[in-house]
């Protein structure tokens, strides 16, 4: 049956009242090269060729006919040739993403059969007209975030009859947010970090406050601010007071960082909220700290001296005088520090979760590590908790994340790793104010995919006798290298966490049989590698990482409903689906994620032959 879809998908556009692939297509987009500057990207673009059967850079094809320009992240400017564009009839979405264009939005609105429109993260300013999209009733999805448009959001937009998703944040508009004509068809939408005031639109009220975040002038549900007559109108301000704030914001992470190094001194006794949705998003309010010369620099004695002492299992002082406990190394890969020198680090807050607030701390040395503060995880004792940490520092495998050191109280534990810029898979997805990644494409997924399933393996052959072998698994809790690789982090921490806690601390414990039954086993691991699988096809959130339902999308139930429908190929993320030769592949993953959310334990996939069937699909 799936063979016969994808014939179909693949014969359909022969029937449609497009004509075939021509020259005239080819010197379209040859004219189109021209009206850009900087294209060198676009080299392959070259005229006498086929930009279907060459495969030019950026072009989608469904057999000979052109249906998708994909020019993102290319450092393409320039002005966009509309003229040109025309003369492509088959052309649904056009994707500019990432680049460097300025000025006025293009007159994209003649093209009127467009599906889907993506301009985020460039450089357009000005106002966009009211009846700007009134002309482009087929638009499903807009993406026009990460610019500097200024005015009103046009009300045009706002009353496309099949939008699904639409992104304006991260830009100047300014007024009241228009009301949406058919919410109930809406997926994704952002409002955030614009100036926007009054009151949200009823039709608006069920998406997250997350998405009206960043305009001080708005109000009404789902923020908790309400529209009272005292209510400040306009999204301007005293430019002292908001000076002010973030100063504010500096002392109180200074003082943040302060509280939790000095661990000795002060005992921390009240609960974190969740982290970000994104977590290991970067933050601004960075701290500097002052680093004496004589620690910027220290002499080979002193390290040698410092690395003998972690080799025979002490814990390194780092020259401390205050009596503060110090860390105690368990992987010196990356070197040999103390608390010391988090003390005098360059240092931020990232964020709060399940199992502690967490902090990023730049050392005198270069190095970048973060710091996860954590409570309820008095389970072990000293002993047993520094055994278990030894353990963990001994492992090694490229899509793990290995603790380099840890601090032991009764109250809370400090667990250091290295930092990795990229972030986390649920940021690089999600994150930069809805942006997917431009890096993310069919291959970076597979990868991501592929890591996954080699770190699970490994970490099901370590941790076997453990109930959970994982125990977290999410995409925050997959942290990504500069490359991609993926690298999971917060494994095997069930035996650690209070058995009062365990249940609000790890994503295992959200699964079906727990929340109806409160049974827990390793195939809890299989059905949260589902999730994962599911989230990296669709590009979608997930509601079931919100304690609070409110936000993202129930991404079990959309699946089972589309494949129930027969809608698998519509599930697939719209930055990837217009891979046309990647489409089998991409359909047999959704297979092996579906297989790994079933409801009933039983007739899930065990771990073993759930990764046999990632490899034998990536194969």
């Amino acid at each position: 049956m799936a063979a016969v879809r994808f014939l179909i998908l693949f014969l359909l556009p022969l029937s449609l009242p497009f004509p075939c692939f021509s020259q005239s297509e080819a010197d379209a987009l040859l004219k189109l090269k021209k009206s850009f500057s900087q294209a060198d990207s676009l080299n392959n673009w070259a005229p006498g060729s086929s930009p279907c059967i060459k495969r030019w850079v950026g072009v989608m094809c469904a057999a000979d006919t052109i249906i998708g320009l994909h020019l993102t992240d290319l450092d393409i400017a320039g002005k966009v040739d509309i003229d040109a564009l025309l003369e492509i009839p088959g052309l649904r979405t056009l994707s500019l993403m990432n680049n460097e264009f300025s000025g006025p939005i293009p007159e994209l609105n003649k093209l009127g059969s467009l599906k889907a429109l993506y301009l985020s993260g460039n450089k357009f300013s000005g106002e966009i007209p009211s009846d700007f999209f009134k002309a482009m009733g087929s638009l499903k999805k807009v993406w026009i975030n990460n610019n500097t448009f200024t005015g009103k959001i046009p009300e045009s937009v706002m009353q496309l009859p099949f939008l699904t998703q639409l992104h304006v944040e991260g830009n100047q508009f300014s007024g009241e947010i228009p009301p949406l004509k058919y919410p109930q068809k809406m997926t994704s939408i952002d409002f955030s970090f614009n100036k926007l005031e009054g009151q949200i639109p009823e039709s608006l009220s069920r998406f997250d406050a997350s998405v009206f975040q960043g305009n001080v002038g708005l109000c009404g549900k789902p923020l908790e601010k309400g529209c009272g007559a005292g209510q400040a109108a306009g999204s301007g301000g005293d430019p002292t007071s908001s000076g002010n704030q973030k100063t504010m914001i500096v002392i109180g992470t200074f003082i943040a960082i302060l509280f939790f190094v000095a661990v000795a001194i002060f005992s921390a006794t009240r609960k974190d909220d969740d982290f970000s949705v994104l977590g290991n998003k970067p933050h601004k309010g960075q701290v500097s700290m002052h680093v004496p010369e004589s620690t910027r620099k220290p002499t080979m004695e002193t390290t040698n001296r410092k690395s003998a002492d972690s080799k025979r299992g002490s814990s390194h002082n780092g020259g401390g005088r205050n009596g503060i406990t110090d860390l105690v190394m368990v992987n010196n890969d990356k070197g040999v520090f103390g608390m010391q020198d988090l003390m005098k680090a360059a240092a931020e807050v990232l964020g709060n979760g399940g199992l502690g607030s967490a902090y990023k701390a730049v050392m005198a040395n270069g190095l970048s590590v973060v710091v996860k503060r954590m409570r309820e995880m008095n389970r072990l004792g000293k002993e047993a908790f520094d055994a278990e940490m030894r353990r963990f520092g001994k492992l090694k495998h490229p899509n793990l994340l290995t603790p380099l050191a840890y601090h032991f109280r009764r109250e809370e534990k400090l667990m250091v790793t290295e930092y990795m810029p990229k972030g986390s898979l649920l940021y690089v997805l999600h994150g930069d104010r809805g942006i997917i990644h431009a890096d993310l494409n069919w291959v970076t997924r597979l990868k991501i995919i592929r890591g996954i399933a080699q770190g699970l393996s490994f970490i099901y052959s370590e941790f076997a006798a453990y109930e959970l072998p994982h125990g977290n698994l999410k995409s925050s809790n997959v942290i990504l290298t500069e490359n991609y690789e993926p690298l999971l982090s917060d494994y095997a921490m069930q035996p650690l966490a209070n058995t009062n806690n365990v249940a609000q601390s790890l994503f295992a414990y959200k699964t079906p049989e727990y929340v109806q039954h409160q049974q827990i086993s390793p195939k809890s691991d299989v059905y949260c590698l589902g999730i994962i699988i599911l989230e990296i096809l669709t590009g979608k959130f997930p509601s079931q990482y919100l304690s609070n339902g409110k936000g993202g999308i129930d991404i079990v139930h959309w699946v089972q409903t589309s494949i129930s429908e027969n809608k698998e190929e519509e599930l697939i993320d719209p930055e990837i689906s217009s891979d046309e030769n990647s489409l089998g592949q991409m359909l047999q993953l959704l297979k092996i994620g579906v297989a790994c959310i079933e409801s009933n334990p039983e007739m899930r996939l065990g771990m073993k032959e759930a990764i046999r069937r990632i490899e034998e699909a990536l194969t």
